[in-house]
């Protein structure tokens, strides 16, 4: 399959904040400007070395981020503040468009700012209907599948790209295909498994993973008519594997058969985003429709209809303890009916 933009870039970068300030160099940034970048983010590293021990700016992720940004209240103003987290988001922004980095941490951290800081940049504002008109233009399966997965289920690029069949729990009467389910999804049909295990390099199933899920908890997230549907499209004509771990989501083009890269699922949404034109070259976090966009579309739809911002943590993967526990206890009943109450539709 095609690659977006920059999806060849090193994966070995030892030194991000320098892969990021040579391209805006390249682009022409003022050496006030890239003084300015490298400061910022410099001291945003040294933060992240010493009071959570993560000596990686790539490693880090909301928790870390918005630590950060509390740290600064009391001696910066709020603009100068604003100003700051734009720096960080810009960075893990461009990071993640050109294949570096598996998603923006700074993304809801930014979200979360609008509260306090007014300057806070915000997201293209697309209602239920529109993103309906949106889906409704994909017609490939596979695309389909993969688009609405992430609208009904928030979850990360990575963590989709690294579900597996068995991390799947749905009966399939009308297709002529069998697999096993995993441990822990008997009891709770039409539904899917977020594992927070899988990372970037790491063995699961038996295949070295290409992505990261970075979940606190394991989630099971329900699944509705309608994704299951779009799931049973895609079923029906999914190509044979060369994988034994069975991925989920296969390669259809150039890599016919391999497990979807988080690089591919950025070029089809970017695709079928640029064709409605809600994305272009150059444009940031606040016009382009990534698929981390899905993720905050999820959020701010799924909480304004059902009031409670803990099932919508839990499903995003973003509690843990015993507070996820509860829910977990629960899924069943609360999660699982709130969800299927509520979930919007997009097909």
């Amino acid at each position: 399959m095609a690659t977006e933009p920059g999806a060849d870039a090193p994966s070995d970068v030892t030194d991000p904040i320098e892969y990021f300030l040579d391209d805006q160099r390249y682009h022409g940034k003022s050496e006030r400007t890239l003084e300015a970048y490298e400061r910022v983010l410099r001291q945003f590293e040294a933060f992240l070395d010493e009071r959570f021990d993560v000596a990686a700016v790539g490693a880090a992720q909301r928790r870390e981020c918005m630590a950060w940004i509390h740290s600064l209240r009391g001696a910066f103003e709020s603009s100068t503040i604003a100003t700051y987290a734009s720096y960080l988001n810009r960075f893990y922004d461009y990071m993640t468009r050109v294949g570096v980095f598996d998603d923006n941490p700074m993304a809801l951290v930014m979200e979360e700012m609008s509260e306090s800081i007014e300057t806070n940049p915000t997201r293209r504002d697309i209602s239920v209907e529109e993103m309906r008109s949106f889906v409704d233009s994909i017609a490939h399966p596979l695309e389909r599948a993969v688009v609405v997965t992430l609208l009904k289920t928030g979850m990360r690029v990575g963590e989709l790209c690294n579900l597996d069949l068995q991390d799947l729990h749905l009966e399939t009467p009308e297709l002529d295909l069998e697999w096993t389910a995993r441990v822990g999804l008997e009891r709770r049909p039409s539904s899917l498994f977020v594992s927070s295990k899988p990372a970037r390099g790491t063995i699961v199933n038996g295949e070295e993973r290409a992505a990261s899920n970075k979940r606190k908890r394991e989630t099971v997230v329900p699944i509705d008519a309608e994704l299951r549907r779009v799931l049973l499209e895609w079923l029906a004509i999914r190509p044979d594997t060369v994988s034994g771990a069975r991925p989920l989501f296969l390669d259809t083009r150039d890599s016919w058969g391999q497990r979807l890269t988080p690089s591919d699922v950025r070029y089809i949404v970017e695709k079928h985003a640029r064709e409605r034109g809600w994305y272009r070259t150059g444009g940031g976090t606040q016009e382009n429709v990534t698929p981390h966009y899905f993720r905050h579309f999820f959020t701010t739809h799924l909480r304004d209809r059902t009031g409670d911002r803990g099932i919508v943590q839990y499903l995003r993967g973003d509690v843990a303890g015993d507070v996820i526990d509860t829910y977990t206890h629960n899924w069943g009943d609360r999660v699982r009916e709130t969800y299927l109450e509520c979930i919007y539709s997009v097909t």
